[in-house]
């Protein structure tokens, strides 16, 4: 089962310094049908202004992982981390028993990121928070893991969960297969160009909710680069 969420079918709000579009029900938002898929709770679409950003706030006992699309992001935490995570990198922060945290577009540019919401299946644990780059060609043709619940999962970023977020960058014609397991979700979208999974297009910004397939086989309408949570 593939379910098309089109990007023009998201919640959001556009609070001028940022424009925010939201898979799942968030903030003023609300979908009863969109409350989650499986343990991911969150996938916001987030357009940020230059010199703007999220001011010092609280979280718990939540996994939030930060794509960058364009630009970059500075973060700044409780636990005294800060470090700029730039477009195509990765930042992981494992909110844990509690951590403060800022995240600012300190550049001259806009910056465009996914913020994903997993769910823990460890709570009580110390907040953490780390960040790598992933080159685009390290996954060109394929998927390659960014980060993960699971041990043995080379170079990704730890997750407290039961949970991986994988991305590839096809050029167009090419075909990635993502072997998941018939009793698994995953939530797909493209951040850039078009796809096509099974027969159902994808295109930027949309989301593919999927789920009672075995293998995800991904075929790029035109040069793409996408983003998938494999979730519990």
């Amino acid at each position: 089962m593939i379910e098309l969420r089109p990007f023009d079918s998201l919640g959001g709000a556009n609070h001028g310094w940022l424009d925010a579009k939201h898979h799942f029900s968030f903030a003023d938002y609300h979908d009863p049908a969109r409350m989650h898929w499986g343990n991911l709770r969150v996938w916001n679409d987030d357009t940020i202004a230059p010199k703007t950003g999220f001011p010092p706030h609280p979280h718990r006992d939540m996994e939030i992982i930060t794509y960058v699309r364009e630009g970059a992001i500075t973060h700044e935490d409780s636990l005294g981390n800060k470090g700029r995570t730039e477009a195509g990198d990765v930042q992981v922060m494992s909110a844990g028993t509690g951590v403060r945290h800022s995240e600012y577009n300190l550049e001259d540019v806009t910056t465009k990121i996914f913020q994903i919401w997993i769910l823990p299946t460890r709570n009580g644990e110390q907040p953490s928070w780390g960040a790598r780059p992933f080159p685009k060609g390290d996954r060109a043709g394929h998927f390659e893991t960014l980060a993960s619940g699971y041990e043995g999962d080379g170079d990704a970023l730890p997750i407290r969960t039961d949970a991986r977020i994988v991305a590839a960058t096809l050029k167009a014609g090419e075909t990635a297969e993502y072997p998941i397991g018939a009793d698994r979700k995953a939530y797909l979208v493209p951040a850039t160009g078009a796809v096509k999974i099974d027969d159902v297009q994808v295109n930027a910004r949309d989301g593919a909710a999927i789920r009672d397939l075995d293998v995800i086989r991904v075929t790029a309408i035109e040069d793409s680069e996408i983003v998938l949570v494999d979730a519990a």
